[in-house]
């Protein structure tokens, strides 16, 4: 009866070890992912590339300051290609006072023209069921999310900067 009890407690110690170990990993690795992107914008910054608020960038662009959750403060923005890089801590989503709700990666990316974002990587909407968001535009007061079906929404709901929540998955 003791060797059995052995094996049985050997064999859930070490599934529980495992689970952990892997825990660890994970955590790790956001950690290094964040570190990764904190040194990027250091570098920039000793170089003395000065980036302007994410905010601000946005504004420029004539894009609502609140898209983005108000912790995503790292981007790269390339202004000859136009692509724009956001980091974002941890996968997160942000909900807004017209009861939409945007979940976004700890990496989004896009290209940036006056009034749009195109071509969106890690970015989702909820349309019944979370759908990709492939596109952001404005037209004067309105701000329109394309997924598989274009979603008309008012744009004074997005000019707050909004925290994110975490969320365990994308």
């Amino acid at each position: 009866m003791d060797q059995i009890l052995n094996k049985v407690g050997g064999y859930w110690f070490s599934r529980r070890a495992n689970k952990e170990i892997s825990s660890v990993g994970d955590d790790l690795n956001s950690f290094s992912s964040s570190i990764e992107n904190g040194a990027k914008w250091l570098v920039n910054k000793l170089k003395g590339k000065m980036q302007k608020p994410l905010p601000d960038l946005l504004q420029e662009y004539d894009l609502p300051v609140g898209i983005f959750p108000r912790d995503a403060t790292n981007y790269e923005f390339n202004e000859e290609t136009r692509k724009l890089t956001v980091f974002i801590p941890s996968i997160c989503e942000v909900g807004y006072k017209d009861s939409s709700v945007l979940r976004f990666l700890t990496c989004v990316t896009g290209y940036l023209e006056k009034g749009t974002l195109s071509d969106i990587e890690g970015m989702k909407t909820k349309v019944i069921i979370w759908a990709k968001v492939t596109s952001i535009s404005t037209q004067g007061s309105k701000v329109h999310f394309n997924t598989s079906v274009k979603k008309t929404r008012s744009r004074d709901a997005y000019e707050v900067l909004r925290d994110g929540i975490i969320v365990d998955k994308f």
